[in-house]
């Protein structure tokens, strides 16, 4: 009997050996492509956000096998990287900023994408609709209701006039814009389009853009990205509020926020990214955006402007940049 039970151990210890070890490198085969349009903090901080959740979930390196690339802002390098992954032959695509996505969904229709940092992805074709992409992507967007941060804007002070600042060859900051015009007739704000093809013209127009408005939106656009600085000093010297959906440039003196933060946006396209490795068909997927946003308030650019905030506003902000 006796005898019996240690061939029978025997048994199970050489069927555990030959189960992990399969187990672990079907695991290792799994090949991730992690692609960043830009260098931006916010697209840096949400790759952190996919990567900590990957390796939360059991699949950080070395269990799976990352191959992460950033286009630096730039469509040629973008279109390499994308021909990369592609000849690559990636189990997965992770996909970070809405023109990266664009990229990526264009050129690749066999391997399962997961995109974050997408505003509206079915504004730009990348979805059919928030319940189900209808193709071999899903993901998370940081969207914000142009509604919400149109109040928040209105409870600062009582604003009239908003300029919003955005570049028409970007699809995201179009995006914004449209939201922007279509709750202008409820908020009762006059929405005042500023379009901006590259870095030079911002200090050109912006001046007398702000002897007409209250308020300035910065968009996702990448040329309002590069000039962030020019744009917050003429606008606080002339105290003029300036607001976006980007906690990055809040960082870097944009006086309020209402935002996605964009850790929490990787973490959860990482939890779909998850699904999908684990067997799930990407359009069975929904898309999401966060279901809690931040207000953010730089209180060394209302210094700067001498802007005075309502004590009931700052205590509803979950982040003060002092």
């Amino acid at each position: 009997m006796n005898r019996i039970k240690i061939q029978g151990l025997f048994i199970f210890i050489a069927l555990v050996s030959m189960i992990n070890p399969l187990s672990l490198e079907a695991r290792a085969e799994k090949r991730i492509g992690v692609l960043l349009w830009s260098e931006e903090p916010r697209y840096i901080e949400t790759k952190n956000g996919v990567i900590g959740q990957l390796r939360k979930e059991g699949f950080g390196e070395p269990e799976v096998k990352l191959t992460i690339e950033n286009a630096g802002g730039n469509k040629a390098k973008l279109s390499e990287i994308v021909h990369k992954f592609t000849t690559a032959k990636m189990d997965l695509i992770i996909s970070i900023g809405t023109t990266a996505t664009i990229a990526v969904t264009r050129e690749i229709k066999d391997v399962p994408v997961v995109f974050s940092m997408v505003y509206d992805p079915v504004e730009v074709n990348i979805a059919q609709n928030w319940k189900s992409s209808g193709n071999n992507t899903t993901g998370a967007s940081p969207r914000v209701p142009m509604s919400k941060l149109v109040d928040t804007l209105k409870r600062f002070a009582p604003v009239k006039r908003l300029a919003v600042l955005y570049t028409p060859a970007e699809q995201n900051s179009v995006v914004q814009l449209k939201e922007l015009l279509t709750a202008q007739s409820d908020s009762q704000l006059e929405i005042v389009p500023v379009p901006l093809t590259n870095s030079q013209e911002v200090a050109l127009i912006l001046p007398e853009v702000i002897r007409t408005v209250d308020a300035i939106y910065l968009s996702g656009s990448s040329v309002v990205g590069k000039t962030i600085a020019v744009i917050v000093d003429l606008a606080t010297k002339a105290k003029v509020v300036t607001i976006t959906h980007l906690d990055d440039l809040v960082n870097q003196g944009v006086l309020l926020g209402v935002c996605a933060n964009p850790y929490a946006v990787g973490r959860l396209a990482a939890r779909k990214a998850v699904k999908v490795l684990k067997g799930a068909e990407p359009s069975s997927i929904p898309i999401e955006t966060l279901k809690n946003l931040d207000l953010i308030i730089n209180l060394k650019t209302a210094k700067a402007g001498q802007f005075k905030i309502p004590p009931s506003f700052i205590k509803s902000a979950t982040k003060v940049i002092e």
